[in-house]
């Protein structure tokens, strides 16, 4: 009997529905995501580029040129099938929920306008590097230490690792040594403890650096170079023990180590970030509420008049009508349309903000009209439903955009959080009960810090019926430690 084997061949037919966005929607979806700023750049860009666009300050805000009846623009199938896609949102009331929305056209002072210009901490640094004593080998290890800052002020990467690059870039050949030497230098500069490698270092330098009369920093040098462990553990008994100190000589050395910067770079990274301008604001008048989109949201752009008369001219001039000319109408019609595009979904991403907007002032009136702590458990996806949208369109909304409410500016992803139930059934937001966590923690005794057990209890007596596990989560995402190491020094305890 023979074995017969083969390969078998087969043929599939396989139907699959696609959904393709055409250039202009994707447009839309782009701008949609930018924040005000990246908008403002995106738009003077495409001023640069389509002569046919222009800003008009003295424009109404819903007016722009169109082109003459003579030469109206052809649109494809698919453009006309965008075109009702967008009625349906241009054709939606201003006045949803009852709040009233407007675009903020005024020249009152807000603030909306970037800060003054500030040196960044890579420029001051390498400023006080030149009036350091350093050689031309030196100055270049320098210049790669603080080029390879983070944010947190932290110097992440090995010393060996920067030697190579110094040997990559100059052909010097440095040791961990050299860059050792140097990188003392820069943890002296101002803000010192700049560039440490880790926690310890970085508070230690800074003790180092204090007059030596000041109350405490002997110790306080001996205990981040000595017993850092000890001291992370706040195992105080064994501290004393180690140095010899009595608990007033303790007490005075935790609080100078207290008062040193475990982050120095972190306060330039801030002022260095983009400006937060609020897209936003919630203005309250009584009971009533009023939405206000920034002006730099709803530019007030148009078609150059001057291109729409030239356009005009060579409808008007059919007959006749060389090759040149043809390219040239060809090119200022492309032109046209591309600046049409721009506006409208320039206008609708305005409109589909607002109404984004609108919503969640709707499901947060309490919040707007209240404040803090009465915030409901919302999701995009009932901002969604609310308005016959997309999940995903609201989420592009919310990110990176600001409300300027009488409570201060608050991220629109502020309002979206979770729910958590009462023990009477009610559902409320779990950002409020985190922050009801912070501020059991901020009220206890720090002499005995309480434990997330006890924690529970206090909440389950408030009627919030949540695990010692969650309560875990949210004294993490609050950046409150555990109870051991929120203890503090207690002189009398110390001494018994």
């Amino acid at each position: 009997m023979g074995v017969r084997t083969g390969i078998s061949i087969g043929q599939h037919l396989k139907l699959k529905q696609e959904q393709k966005l055409s250039p202009q929607v994707i447009q839309y979806i782009k701008l949609l995501s930018k924040t005000t700023l990246e908008l403002e750049q995106r738009i003077k860009e495409e001023l640069q580029d389509n002569p046919v666009l222009e800003q008009d300050e003295l424009a109404e805000p819903e007016e722009f040129e169109q082109p003459a009846e003579s030469e109206e623009i052809e649109r494809t199938e698919e453009e006309l099938d965008f075109d009702d896609m967008w009625d349906t949102y241009h054709n939606s009331p201003d006045d949803l929920y009852g709040y009233k929305a407007r675009v903020d056209r005024s020249d009152d002072d807000r603030p909306e306008m970037p800060a003054e210009y500030r040196e960044s901490l890579l420029e001051e640094l390498r400023e006080q590097i030149g009036l350091c004593d350093l050689s031309a080998a030196e100055v270049a290890i320098a210049e790669q230490i603080i080029g390879s800052v983070d944010d947190d002020g932290r110097l992440r990467r090995s010393l060996q690792s920067i030697a190579d690059d110094i040997a990559f870039s100059t052909g010097d050949m440095m040791s961990e040594a050299d860059v050792e030497r140097v990188l003392a230098v820069v943890q002296r500069l101002e803000p010192v403890g700049i560039a440490a490698r880790s926690l310890q270092e970085c508070l230690l330098v800074q003790a180092e650096i204090l007059p030596s009369d000041t109350e405490g920093r002997d110790l306080a040098i001996e205990i981040l170079g000595a017993h850092y462990k000890a001291f992370t553990m706040k195992h105080h008994a064994d501290l004393m023990a180690r140095t010899g100190a009595d608990p007033e000589e303790l007490s005075a050395a935790f609080e100078l180590i207290k008062k040193l910067d475990p982050r120095p770079g972190y306060g330039y990274a801030e002022e260095g970030a983009a400006t937060v301008i609020p897209d936003f604001e919630v203005k309250r008048e009584g009971d009533e509420l009023e939405i206000i989109l920034n002006r730099r949201n709803a530019p007030q752009l148009r078609l150059s008049r001057h291109y729409v008369r030239l356009m005009d001219q060579m409808a008007a001039e059919k007959n006749g009508r060389n090759s040149e000319s043809n390219e040239a109408r060809k090119f200022l019609k492309q032109k046209m349309e591309s600046a049409n595009w721009f506006i409208q979904s320039i206008r609708q991403r305005q409109e589909t903000m607002t109404r984004v907007m609108l919503a969640i002032v709707d499901h947060q009136k309490d919040f707007f009209l209240q404040g803090p702590g009465n915030l409901k458990p919302m999701i995009l996806k009932d901002i969604a439903e609310r308005i016959d949208m997309d999940v995903s369109t609201v989420s592009r909304v919310v990110n990176g955009k600001y409300v300027q409410t009488e409570f201060g500016v608050f991220e629109l992803k502020y309002f979206f959080s979770e729910g958590v139930e009462t023990e009477s059934g009610e559902m409320v937001s779990n950002r409020e009960v985190k922050s009801l966590v912070e501020q059991i923690i901020g009220e206890e005794d720090k002499h005995k810090p309480l434990s997330d057990q006890r924690i529970t209890e206090i909440l389950k007596d408030k009627g919030f019926m949540i695990a010692r596990r969650t309560v875990t989560k949210y004294r993490e995402a609050v950046g409150q430690p555990v109870a051991r190491l929120r203890k503090e020094v207690v002189i009398p305890e110390l001494s018994t």
